[in-house]
């Protein structure tokens, strides 16, 4: 009977499922109300609290990871920690590493800012450091980086190299020794012990800090798109702003020293849009500026980079920029400025040597600069020494020794390869006045190719000369035999 219900076809589970179906409808509205119940409930619960992201570092810890990686560290970031080591020395005066790190940052200052008087105060407190050590305390690396650093900003690149080797003898895996000993080997002109240490160096590290350091050498051996390479990949790298500006800012000098003004300005102007206080990129735009024809822009931003960086260097060439304009007095004015701040870098242990025999060469005494840079070929016989040398016995008469430092200067094997126009230049008016009129028009020609616009004083001089020494000579071919009937030669 019950079969005969169900009907024709129709199964027994077919018939359950039937039977079963409003139930299991009604089942399943309960439980989706149920669920929208639920969650509305979970929905005005409040949500379980996520993990905090880590905060940010702080001024004091960027500055310390800069200053100990020996990467530009921002002014305002350096403030803070100077601050903050001041306050940790005073209250545990036995603290070495705080010590190493004050004196550290306070080297970092004195570049930053122009103001040598920050090295004594950072020399007392790396020493301090040395000092108060114990066995096993890693301050003792630090310490030794800060005085190599130290050494450099001084130009003082013997000591420097005492020190950086003292450090690598200490922790010869600690890659932040070795930039700073490369520094101090090119000083001195130790070319094979500086691509020596970049290998080593190479070994140990990579990042935006060694590429740049990387950059400086293949400058020095005249591989400037292997260079200029390495700067805009550590430019693209970092990640501080002042670290990133401080690459464009040596970007900048590299395309400056090619001749490359509009490349060189973009440079610069992005190095001060990203970090305010690159001065060296202000002072880089005043050359790329005045090289351009914007002189008023020019003469703004040398003022701007001198008052806010004082440096020698930046009021010679501010004052040469005048000169070139006809403003004697307002160069004068600079001229004076160098002398006061050679003498405030003096009382700050800096040697000015250079730069002084530099200026008095071309608007002092020579016969000074030769006696200057004479003492400064002893102590540090690096390139620029040379070539400064022996454009002050030139300018003082003595060619003959002149252009031996001059080719010292150029020489490709000795000189590290570098090319600069200033070199190129003294040394073509060094041998036009010895009578060496090829060699003298071939340097002179050199400079203008290599920069156009290297000097606003030294460009009109390098042209009235190679226009004076004339075109060269049309010689015939040295042959061994006599001419030939054309009908003889073979076709």
């Amino acid at each position: 009977m019950e079969n005969e219900q169900r009907g024709p076809g129709t199964s027994l589970v077919a018939e359950v499922r039937r039977r079963r179906s409003p139930v299991l409808r009604r089942v399943l509205i309960a439980s989706v109300a149920g669920c929208a119940v639920v969650g509305g409930l979970l929905w005005l619960l409040p949500e379980e609290p996520r993990p905090a992201p880590p905060p940010a570092p702080g001024p004091n810890a960027q500055a310390l990871t800069a200053v100990t990686a020996g990467v530009p560290a921002a002014l305002p970031d350096l403030a803070a920690l100077i601050g903050d080591r001041e306050a940790r020395v005073r209250v545990r005066p036995r603290d070495a590493r705080s010590w190493a790190v004050l004196g550290s940052a306070y080297v970092e200052q004195g570049r930053r800012t122009g103001e040598a008087l920050y090295y004594p105060k950072a020399e007392q407190a790396l020493r301090t450091s040395l000092k108060v050590r114990s066995r096993g305390n890693d301050a003792s690396a630090v310490a030794l980086d800060g005085l190599t650093a130290l050494a450099n900003e001084r130009r003082d690149f013997r000591a420097a190299r005492t020190w950086g080797e003292a450090a690598v003898k200490l922790a010869p895996k600690r890659w932040t020794t070795y930039p700073l000993l490369i520094e101090a080997y090119t000083g001195l002109g130790d070319y094979k012990a500086t691509r020596r240490t970049l290998d080593k160096l190479l070994e140990l590290h990579t990042g935006p800090a060694v590429m740049a350091r990387a950059a400086a050498v293949y400058r020095d051996r005249g591989w400037r798109e292997d260079a200029a390479a390495q700067l805009a990949d550590a430019a693209a790298k970092a990640t501080a702003p002042a670290e990133q500006a401080a690459w464009w800012q040596r970007a900048g000098e590299l395309a400056w020293e090619r001749g490359d003004r509009e490349v060189a300005l973009r440079h610069f102007e992005a190095a001060v849009r990203i970090d305010p206080d690159q001065r060296e990129a202000l002072a880089g735009e005043g050359r790329a500026l005045a090289a351009l024809g914007r002189t008023s822009e020019a003469l703004n931003a040398y003022q701007v980079a001198l008052a806010k960086q004082p440096t020698p260097q930046y009021a010679l060439e501010l004052g040469e920029l005048y000169e070139s304009l006809g403003l004697a007095q307002a160069a004068r004015v600079q001229y004076d400025t160098l002398r006061t701040l050679v003498a405030q870098d003096t009382a700050g242990g800096v040697d000015d040597e250079l730069v002084l025999g530099v200026f008095e060469a071309d608007h002092g005494d020579a016969l000074d600069a030769v006696r200057r840079l004479r003492g400064e070929w002893t102590r540090q016989p690096g390139i620029a020494v040379a070539d400064a040398l022996g454009w002050a016995l030139h300018r003082a008469g003595q060619d003959a020794e002149a252009l031996k430092f001059a080719s010292v200067a150029t020489d490709k094997v000795h000189g590290g390869g570098v090319r600069d126009a200033l070199y190129a230049f003294h040394r073509g008016m060094i041998e036009r006045d010895s009578a060496k009129p090829a060699s003298a028009r071939r340097h002179l020609q050199e400079a203008l190719q290599i920069n156009p616009y290297f000097s606003p004083l030294r460009v009109p001089l390098a042209q009235a000369a190679l226009a004076g020494l004339g075109e060269p000579p049309d010689e015939p071919l040295p042959s061994d035999t006599p001419d030939k009937d054309p009908q003889d030669k073979v076709s």
